[in-house]
């Protein structure tokens, strides 16, 4: 998938996130990655399904992302599901540290993607769905495709 008027190449995205959590909040972040791995991101072989991120003393950081070894490397081998860095400002990372202080929010990742060469991810402020919940969202969303359709075969022409 290419959005070519945006200048985005979208590498992964996180399906399962947006229904299992009801999101609250997003933020875009820059990722602090090693030559290889960008490489690999930009065969789009990353996973973020298993992820999440966590607010440090020293900055924000993203657990189990799964970006696998660049098959060309002749540098040096890296984990693939190390812990990266993600690039925010002060002011988002405390906004971050208060709304996380809660209990029963996390911040989720829900979109990795390049924007104008540079590594992205969206972030979501995200409260957690119980199993009610999720089924509830599931039938919302098909009533309103449901409207969404006759509505559009009634003003066809």
């Amino acid at each position: 998938m290419k959005k070519k008027e945006t200048g985005i190449e979208i590498v992964a995205t996180n399906r399962k996130a947006r229904h299992d959590y009801e999101i609250l909040e997003t933020f875009e972040a820059g990722l602090v990655l090693e030559g290889p791995e960008v490489k690999s991101l930009r065969l789009k072989q990353a996973q973020i399904t298993q992820s999440f991120a966590r607010v440090e003393k020293d900055g924000l950081y993203l657990y189990g992302m799964h970006i696998p070894p660049y098959i060309f490397n002749t540098v040096k081998e890296l984990d693939p599901i190390r812990t990266r860095k993600l690039l925010l400002n002060k002011k988002e990372i405390k906004k971050l540290t208060n709304s996380t202080a809660t209990k029963g929010t996390a911040i989720v990742p829900l979109e990795v993607y390049f924007k104008k060469g540079w590594a992205k991810i969206v972030l979501a402020l995200a409260k957690g769905r119980k199993a009610p919940d999720k089924h509830e969202a599931t039938k919302k969303r098909e009533i309103d495709r449901e409207l969404r359709r006759d509505f559009k075969e009634k003003f066809k022409g």
